[in-house]
Order: C-alpha cells, then sequence, then structure tokens
C-alpha cells in the first residue's frame, strides 16, 4: 500500500494522465518499486529496483539537496542481516553513476559490441555476470549529478562549499549513508564500498568518514581505476615517470613496439617496464637538468623502446613525455589517428596531424554515445521513474576544493583501526588517465610500514579506464569483486589482531 501510494504522489508531481509534465523540480524524498528477473552465471532469480530521492539536511535540519539513488535487492533471501551491500559512486567529480550502474556490476548493462562500441538501436540487456547474485547494490549520484539536485539548484543561495570539494563531499554523503542505511534496515550487513577514477579519491576519504563519524565499519573498500590526485596533480620524477608503463602498453596494443617486445604477450613486458621504470628512470629524473649528457641519451634510447616514440621526440621532452603528447604523437605516422585518453584502444581524427594533442577524446565520445540515451531509457522505462529533468551525465560541480586532500592516509586509518578492512584495486591497462602504474602506486603508498601489505590485492584488465566495456573484461573484473567479497566477508571470525 505504501509503494501504491508514493508512486501516485511521485506521479502527481511529475506527470499528467496526458503525459504532460507538471514541475520540473526533483521530489525532495520519493521512491518507485518496480520488479525484474535476470539470470547470472546460469542462475535466474527475482529482484526488487527501488530508485527513488533521499535528501541532504544541514545541521538546521532543513533540506540542502536531494540525491538520487537505485537500490537492487534479490528476492527471497531468508537471512538479509549476513547478506553483504555494496555502495557504488563514479567519479568525475561531477559524474554520475549511470558507468558501473548501467555496463558493470548491475543487473541490466548497455547494449554494445564485445569490445565496448555503441550498436543501434540503444538500450539495456540483461547482465548475466552482475554481482547482484552475492550482494545487493546502491548507486548514488551525488549532488548535481545524474537527476541529484541542490536546494536552490542555482543561484547564490546554494552553499557550494558543503558539496563541492574532496572533504565536503565526503563528509555529506557519510551522513547521508547513515540515512540509507538506517531507513533500509542495513546496518548489521557486512558493507562494501567501490568507486571509480575520482570516486577512488571519494571512497578513500569515506572509509574512515564513514568509522570515525558515523560509527558504521567496512568489510571493503573496491577502487576501480582509481584517481590519486597526491600524484596526477603533483608534477616531479615520480609523477612523470608513472607513465612509462602505461605507455608500453599502449604501444603494444596498437604493435608500435620494436619486435623483440612486440613478438612478447602483454604481460610478459609490462614487468620489465615496471622495473625499469622504478629502478631507473625515476632516479635519473630526479637528477634534472645535471643529468649527464651520456646518461640522458641512455635513457632516452630506453623509453623510446618502451614506448613508440622516438629518441628525438624523447629528448626534445627532456625525458619526461606529456600524456597528451602521447596521445597524439604515438600514431602520427601509423595511420594518422589519435588514441582515446581513458582507453587507448579507442582511434580518433583531428583536424591536422601537427600539435601537441588530440582535438577530442576519441573514447569518451564513443561511451555518450551510447550510455545517455540508455540510462534515459531505462530509468524512465523500465524503472518507471518519471521525469522531465535532465539527466547529468556530468553535472556542474566546478570550481572543485581539492584542499586538504588525506584520503590516501584516511583509508590507512580506517583499515589500521578495522581489521576486517580489506581493499581491492582494479585498473585496465590502456588507461592513460588514471594509469594502472598509478594505481599500483597508490596501493603501495596507502601504508608505509608495510604491515597491512596482505589486505590490499590488483587487478588488471587489458582494456582501458572503463574495463568491463569489454565483455571478456565485464566477466573477469565481475568475478574478482565476487571473489572479493565472499572472501572478506567475517563469517564469524572476530575483527581483532
Amino acid at each position: 500500500m505504501k509503494q501504491n501510494v508514493l508512486f501516485s504522489l511521485f506521479s502527481l508531481l511529475f506527470i499528467s494522465q496526458s503525459g504532460l509534465a507538471q514541475d520540473r523540480k526533483l521530489p525532495l524524498d520519493t521512491t518507485v518499486v518496480t520488479q525484474h528477473n535476470v539470470t547470472v552465471n546460469g542462475t535466474s532469480f527475482a529482484y526488487t529496483a527501488t530508485t527513488g530521492t533521499q535528501p541532504v539536511w544541514d545541521d538546521m535540519g532543513e533540506p540542502i539537496a536531494s540525491l538520487h539513488y537505485t537500490y537492487y535487492t534479490r528476492n527471497n533471501v531468508k537471512d538479509r542481516a549476513s547478506r553483504p551491500l555494496l555502495m557504488s559512486f563514479n567519479g568525475g567529480p561531477g559524474s554520475g553513476s549511470v558507468w558501473m550502474h548501467l555496463a558493470y556490476t548491475g543487473p541490466r548493462v548497455l547494449k554494445i559490441d564485445d569490445e565496448g562500441y555503441p550498436v543501434q538501436p540503444y538500450g539495456v540487456k540483461q547482465n548475466p555476470y552482475s554481482i547482484l547474485d552475492v550482494c545487493d547494490i546502491v548507486y548514488i549520484n551525488p549532488a548535481n549529478t545524474g537527476y541529484s539536485r541542490t536546494i536552490p539548484e542555482k543561484g547564490e543561495k546554494v552553499d557550494r562549499e558543503k558539496f563541492f570539494g574532496i572533504n565536503a563531499d565526503v563528509k555529506y554523503l557519510a551522513e547521508w549513508l547513515n540515512t540509507f542505511v538506517t531507513r533500509n534496515n542495513r546496518w548489521r550487513s557486512p558493507k562494501y564500498i567501490i568507486g571509480e577514477s575520482y570516486g577512488g579519491t571519494r571512497v578513500m576519504g569515506l572509509s574512515l568518514a564513514l568509522q570515525n563519524q558515523q560509527w558504521m565499519y567496512l568489510n571493503g573498500v573496491i577502487m576501480v581505476s582509481p584517481a590519486d590526485y597526491n600524484v596526477i596533480t603533483k608534477n616531479g620524477p615520480v609523477s612523470g615517470a608513472l607513465n612509462l608503463p602505461y605507455y608500453t602498453a599502449a604501444a603494444w596494443h596498437h604493435k608500435a613496439l620494436p619486435s623483440d617486445l612486440q613478438q612478447k604477450d602483454l604481460l610478459d613486458i609490462l614487468p620489465e617496464s615496471e622495473s625499469y621504470t622504478i629502478n631507473t628512470l625515476i632516479p635519473a629524473l630526479a637528477k634534472g637538468g645535471f643529468i649527464s649528457a651520456t646518461e640522458k641519451n641512455e635513457v632516452a634510447k630506453k623509453i623510446a623502446h618502451y614506448s613508440g616514440l622516438s629518441e628525438k621526440e624523447i629528448l626534445q621532452h627532456n625525458l619526461e613525455i606529456p600524456t597528451d603528447y602521447f596521445w597524439k604523437a604515438l600514431m602520427r605516422d601509423r595511420g594518422g589517428y589519435n588514441i582515446g585518453r581513458l582507453d587507448s584502444r579507442y582511434l580518433g581524427i583531428d583536424k591536422q596531424l601537427a600539435g601537441s594533442g588530440p582535438d577530442y577524446s576519441a573514447e569518451l565520445t564513443s561511451w555518450l554515445h551510447s550510455f545517455t540515451p540508455a540510462i534515459n531509457y531505462y530509468l524512465q522505462e523500465e524503472l518507471k521513474f518519471k521525469t522531465d529533468i535532465k539527466y547529468n551525465m556530468f553535472g556542474p560541480v566546478h570550481p572543485w576544493n581539492n584542499e586538504d586532500d588525506n584520503t590516501r592516509d584516511n583509508l590507512r586509518q580506517a583499515m589500521a583501526q578495522n581489521p576486517y578492512l580489506n581493499v581491492l584495486v582494479q585498473s585496465g591497462y590502456y588507461d592513460g588517465a588514471t594509469t594502472y602504474f598509478n594505481a599500483k602506486y597508490t596501493m603501495w603508498q596507502i601504508d608505509p610500514s608495510g604491515r597491512m601489505k596482505d589486505r590490499f590485492s590488483f587487478k588488471g584488465y587489458r582494456s582501458g579506464h572503463m574495463m568491463y566495456l569489454r565483455r571478456e573484461d565485464l566477466k573477469n573484473a565481475n568475478d574478482d569483486i565476487r571473489a572479493f567479497i565472499l572472501k572478506t566477508m567475517a563469517n564469524g571470525k572476530s575483527a581483532k589482531y
């Protein structure tokens, strides 16, 4: 009865019998519930989809935003308390939860080809590899992403300091998750958070905020293609050198490496490039302009060997090749294409071959091609969330405050305080924005003592930032999450050292 009343109220707010919208404002607090079936790993089961909005309140109890979410629960679960809950975020900052929701872990995925390219007609299909078989999942859209909006939506009265920065984002989302877990009676469940790209920074921060501010303890943090701003936004020998193994992977994919490397498998050559980066390239770049001419030439020759670029180009850049230049230059004389930033398997065509960076992101335009129609169709037609509000694939959240980023140490503290907490890092080898070796480096740096390193695991895939768009990796990556969740459930074991 409650569901019918909520749906009726929702209908009155949004749409009349004739189909004409009544108000282009998001309802503050509402739900729509639908029933579905899916077959995962050969087993068919029913599940419930609840999509709606839940407020964000200020310290006085006044609503200052309403966040849109979609929550999936498997039906006929006898003991919900022992069933894990996965809380899912994308990144940006400013990106909606559409990406992992409709292409990775959820019960529906895009209609795309096996390598991730758009096909028409657009839409969704069953996800045979979804992790809904082992855990319930909620996908959250932070303020101004997806259908979520601040209150008011625009103008000087919007308190941007409460939403649009690393620490503000973590604080209000932790409070929101407390309310969600309480409303849905999930306090006893094992809990996991997953974040992609900037979402990696977000979930590192949330791990401690949930624990110390909300008294909510996690079993796992999953970082998908994580963006660590302590590396990405800081220039220097380390950040410059860490790109080389990615260059090796992208060049190998496009058959641009010397024959002695090209004839080997990708996973056989990456350890070579990684070892050279750590043991030789970082120390060489640390010498800056005081490196000897002999050593500089030797390093340039080796970078060329592992990157597919020429020694001349590398010397012209003082041994540090910007990623923009690599995306533009690698295929300049090999077909005249640029390569994708987030997934370097993708090719693009620029106005001219000359230049130091691509005109556009070939992979992102391809993804928006298929994701945008699919999420608009899916939420409105299959999940019955009717609205005239635009779904923000990327929302207005900038300027974003990146100051006081302690999220890497936040995760370390959370792990030290919580013996249950484990971490899984997933990356695509062809991701040039948040590279797989950056992700490894972040993982290595979280706990300098090394005493918790057995609680970290890394998985790499032969694709890019959204590794799950490639069908083989969709299966493998979901299997890795499934195994991680099953392994890290306490199963009666006490939380102690």
